[in-house]
């Protein structure tokens, strides 16, 4: 992901005064005042140790994408978000009409710490990956609830987020949703027998960097594990990505591959590959199971909505051609 740059506070003590005069005073902003909830509390054993959360959070500030994917698909609408990148929707995959309202507080990993001050929220969601350096000053602004890390660890960070927000019973309805799925899926690839025999591969060109194949620890790698679909030998291992020049594109080889871009397609090198006689050699290209994707979704859609999509085009794209 390319650098930007926020305007930020620079001392942290800073952040931590001004959450404390907006919590003491009221603040002059024009935010609904219905921060209290219930004003009943509960305790969360985050990555940071155990946080007391309010029961009822009703102004909550998420810093990553799938705590987003979480919280509207629990049916709340967050005060604030981080985005992926400057200028850019919250998201092009979540319903638009939840994401009205939504302040932006900077990017992911460089939050706007006085942005969120401002929104007066009383639970912020993020992540100790993306924001162990700002724990601190987040923790002074409100209860900050962090799981460990994002990606393959999606659906126990779910259950974080839910008790968090309160959400418990509504989280264990759509897992539940999202397993009859899954086997109904796995059903239509032919069982899950044959789901095994079936390599499932994913490629991503991305501008600027070396194509990757996406491995067993990420988002799109856990889908496939849930599917109980076969992956390539290269791309059957723990981590995140096996990294690869277009020359070596013959690595991808796989039953059914799908693929995003992203940035530019020609600066990315998908042109290039694409148009390329290793390319058209996979046995993937040559049996029509090779299915250009969205990289919005199947690569920040990492929550049960997302996921659920993510399935949506696989049925779509391999359950048709299948």
């Amino acid at each position: 992901m390319p650098t930007h740059h926020t305007r930020r506070i620079g001392v942290a003590a800073a952040v931590t005064a001004l959450a404390v005069s907006l919590s003491a005073c009221g603040g002059d902003s024009d935010e609904p005042s219905d921060k209290a909830g219930s004003g009943a509390t509960h305790s969360v054993q985050t990555a940071m140790g155990e946080v007391k959360v309010p029961d009822d959070p009703k102004r909550v500030v998420v810093l990553d994408t799938d705590a987003l994917d979480s919280a509207v698909t629990l049916g709340i609408t967050p005060v604030g978000a981080t985005t992926a990148v400057a200028d850019v929707p919250f998201s092009t995959y979540l319903p638009a009409d939840k994401l009205k309202g939504i302040k932006p507080v900077g990017l992911i990993a460089e939050p706007n710490l006085e942005a969120i001050a401002a929104l007066k929220p009383d639970l912020i969601l993020s992540s100790k990956v993306r924001d162990e350096k700002n724990y601190k000053p987040l923790s002074a602004i409100a209860p900050t609830v962090f799981s460990d890390t994002t990606g393959p660890n999606w659906r126990e960070n779910f259950e974080l987020h839910a008790d968090a927000l309160g959400r418990t019973a509504e989280a264990k309805k759509i897992a539940a949703d999202y397993d009859t799925r899954v086997t109904s899926l796995t059903t239509a690839l032919g069982g899950p027998e044959a789901a095994q025999k079936t390599k499932f591969g994913f490629v991503r060109f991305v501008e600027g960097a070396d194509t990757r194949l996406y491995l067993n620890d990420t988002f799109v790698g856990s889908i496939f594990g849930d599917l109980g679909v076969g992956r390539p030998a290269n791309q059957d291992k723990d981590g995140f990505s096996l990294d690869i020049s277009p020359e070596k594109i013959d690595q991808a080889d796989a039953d059914v591959i799908f693929y995003s871009t992203y940035g530019d397609p020609k600066k990315a090198k998908e042109t290039d590959v694409i148009g390329g006689p290793l390319w058209k050699n996979l046995t993937a290209v040559k049996q029509k199971t090779a299915f250009k994707v969205d990289d919005n979704l199947w690569m920040l859609g990492i929550g049960y909505t997302g996921a659920g999509q993510v399935l949506d085009e696989m049925e779509k794209n391999y359950g048709g051609a299948s």
